[in-house]
């Protein structure tokens, strides 16, 4: 009667697991799509490449000048696109941003980039596309997700369009981007923008070793009192 009734406890809660899993899925955008269907609370796109990447909670903001505070680009006009290559994992954003003759652009994306568990984030890689007569400047700040401990800073331009850095492992980073455009006299562009990271597998902390040692010390005792109860 015990044995049964262990097992149903199980079975509940694999079943509680599995409802889980699937509500923390249901968010899950496939790529490509445009940039507004990555912005609803709770959405999330994974890119599998070297490395498989989680992407989330995505923010955007824009405005232009002048007037000052007019609207700016929807973030409609991106197409996100998955982006691979070599060690580099992570997406383009595709859709020309434009600033006209005498404006100024200004836009804001933000969003958390997660590696799998037991594994680090260690480099960032920004690449951009554009030109014109005025310019263009793309700055980028890397947090850690979980401590907000300053990681890293990437910064692309037209004189300088694309940037690698390399830092201590992180398993979860909060991307915050900002992209500016002057439109100078006949305008200035942007087209694409590619950001991608690459991981390593992260050693296992001491801490860690002695948490599975105890899991596995109280997984043989179980299976010890099971074998005794199915005896009986």
């Amino acid at each position: 009667m015990k044995t049964r009734s262990l097992f149903l406890t199980i079975a509940a809660g694999l079943l509680v697991l599995g409802i889980s899993a699937l509500d923390a899925h249901a968010g899950s955008v496939s790529l490509p799509t445009t940039l507004n269907n990555l912005l609803p609370s709770g959405t999330t796109t994974t890119v599998m490449g070297a490395e498989t990447l989680t992407f989330s909670n995505f923010t955007y903001s824009s405005s232009s000048s002048p007037p000052p505070g007019s609207p700016g680009p929807a973030a409609s006009i991106f197409t996100v696109n998955p982006f691979t290559v070599g060690t580099e994992t992570g997406f383009t954003l595709d859709g020309t941003l434009n600033a006209p003759a005498n404006t100024m652009v200004d836009v804001s994306i933000s969003y958390v980039v997660t590696a799998p568990a037991g594994e680090l984030i260690n480099d960032a890689v920004l690449i951009t596309t554009g030109g014109g007569t005025g310019n263009y400047l793309v700055n980028e700040t890397l947090t850690n997700a979980v401590t907000f401990a300053p990681v890293s800073s990437l910064s692309a331009s037209d004189s300088s369009p694309s940037q690698l850095k390399t830092f201590a492992g992180v398993n979860s980073i909060l991307v915050q981007k900002d992209i500016f455009l002057s439109g100078g006299s006949t305008g200035e562009s942007l087209s694409i923008i590619t950001q991608a990271f690459s991981s390593t597998s992260a050693a296992p902390e001491p801490t860690s070793i002695a948490l599975l040692g105890i899991g596995m010390t109280g997984f043989l005792a179980f299976r010890r009192l099971f074998k005794r109860n199915s005896v009986a």
